[in-house]
């Protein structure tokens, strides 16, 4: 396990962030960090509230002006912009799980979607099909106006709405905040399974254990610095991320 140093560029990785920071005005909220995701990997950033993590993941979509590179599938991303990003194969879920309230579940994936239609590319009923075999409580509702789901629902629709758009790789930025326990885990399990199926994953959570079992590496993000790395199960060894991030932490099976 190393400090301050990423997994080491190969031709696999689907994501590289290089010397990434990004300020808002006098202050630094990043600085430096440079991560790597491969294909068909989970990294996990851990943090403290407050460390950047959010701002990170919004710089590397293009929604914030930022120093340093991002490379997507071996070509940088500077200048372009969100839609293209997105239309390239990268997708964002946000923290706050934005949905469109006054529109029906289906409609909500409908638009995820729309970057893929505005190419000419007419699956969005299959891929909405396969939205639904993972997500049944989706199909069963899918009339169902946005505004009236649970939590758990609307985590479901945030991501369905993200796979939606056939990323090759998914951004996740606190998916189990405000979840309850069970629903955390229901979550968790999902993210495992989209692995399997092909996505690479990089994942911010506050839930450093559940997020340290289901990845394959980590990144300690700490006043927007990276401040540590190694694999997932070497980083939930380490004594300062036991005693800082892991003391409290609620297990979570997946």
């Amino acid at each position: 396990m190393n400090s301050n140093q990423a997994i080491p560029v190969t031709a696999g990785n689907l994501l590289e962030v290089r010397e990434l920071s990004v300020a808002y005005g006098k202050v630094e909220a990043l600085h430096g960090a440079t991560l790597h995701v491969g294909a068909g990997q989970i990294v996990t950033v851990i943090g403290p509230n407050g460390a950047g993590k959010t701002t990170m993941l919004s710089a590397i979509m293009g929604q914030l002006g930022c120093k340093g590179d991002v490379s997507f599938l071996g070509k940088s991303q500077s200048g372009v912009k969100v839609e293209r990003r997105v239309e390239g194969g990268m997708s964002l879920v946000p923290e706050r799980r934005e949905l469109f309230s006054t529109m029906t579940i289906e409609d909500n994936l409908l638009l995820g979607s729309y970057a893929r239609y505005r190419r000419g590319l007419r699956d969005h009923r299959e891929t909405m099909d396969e939205v639904f075999q993972r997500f049944p409580r989706l199909k069963e509702r899918r009339e169902q106006l946005a505004g009236t789901l649970s939590g758990g629902e609307r985590a479901m629709l945030v991501l369905g709405r993200a796979l939606m758009a056939k990323p090759k790789v998914l951004l996740l930025d606190e998916p189990s905040l405000g979840l309850a326990p069970l629903i955390v885990k229901d979550v968790f399990r999902i993210i495992a399974d989209l692995r399997r199926s092909g996505v690479a994953i990089l994942l911010v959570e506050q839930n450093a254990r559940a997020a340290l079992q289901v990845s394959d590496y980590g990144y300690v993000l700490e006043t927007g610095a990276i401040v540590l790395d190694g694999p997932s199960a070497e980083l939930a060894r380490d004594p300062r991320v036991e005693a800082t991030y892991l003391g409290g932490a609620a297990r979570v099976a997946h």
